[in-house]
């Protein structure tokens, strides 16, 4: 693996190169060259996206979690990114060649954290419903695409009818995903105001029973006063 200097300063302008000229980029993006470079850039991405979705969740905008989650939020995501581009280097490498690609997974994983250049744009769009990650897929398969025909010499038709339909499935799960987690959400929300309802109107049950319990100990109370002053003045 090569260790050339990294430039950090030159990462916004590379992934604006990947966002506004993707075509050219891929085109024109080295095969080779090690790793450290493109797990920086997409580590850096990670970063990004993790700040942007801790302070999107603590204005409101997103999950709705504390401070402390959303803090934990920005040290997880950038990991979670560097593990998952390997993962999803591997992924896309065993795709490509099976379309029938001659470049290595060297390659497959520069493609792959280039593409990264979209995690800030994903953290925005996940706070727009169904739409918000509908949208990042689009965009994420669009990129893919590019890169299958700038890097690995692929047919552009048949890049998009692989890619899409595997696009068109994620779109479904996490649709499908948001649907079911929202569900259980309102659920879970509608069965707390149950329980809550349930614990006031037993609450006020007990206190009314205490009461009952009181007045009845103040009335016996009186009847042994009453018996006592009886007996008293029987005895005279």
């Amino acid at each position: 693996m090569e260790t050339k200097g990294i430039n950090l300063s030159g990462i916004p302008g590379t992934a604006m190169r990947v966002l506004t000229s993707p075509s050219a980029f891929f085109r024109e993006m080295p095969k080779t060259g090690g790793f450290v470079e493109p797990l920086i850039f997409m580590v850096v991405m990670g970063l990004i996206g993790g700040l942007i979705q801790a302070v999107l969740s603590i204005i409101g905008l997103g999950f709705g979690m504390g401070v402390a989650a959303a803090a934990g939020i920005i040290i997880v995501f950038p990991i979670a990114v560097a593990v998952f581009g390997f993962v999803g280097a591997a992924i896309l490498y065993v795709i490509w060649k099976l379309m029938g690609s001659q470049e290595s997974y060297e390659t497959a994983y520069r493609c792959g954290a280039y593409i990264s250049a979209i995690a800030p744009i994903n953290a925005v769009l996940g706070i727009i419903p169904y739409a918000g990650s509908a949208i990042g897929i689009i965009l994420a398969t669009f990129l893919i695409v590019i890169a299958s025909v700038e890097v690995h010499a692929l047919p552009s038709q048949k890049a998009w009818l692989v890619f899409g339909i595997i696009g068109g499935i994620l779109i479904l799960a996490s649709v499908s995903s948001q649907f079911t987690a929202r569900k259980f959400s309102r659920e879970a929300v509608k069965f707390q105001k149950q329980m809550e309802e349930t614990s006031k109107a037993m609450q006020k049950q007990a206190e009314e029973m205490q009461k009952q319990t009181e007045a009845l100990q103040k009335q016996a109370e009186e009847a042994r006063k009453a018996a006592e002053e009886m007996q008293k003045q029987m005895g005279k």
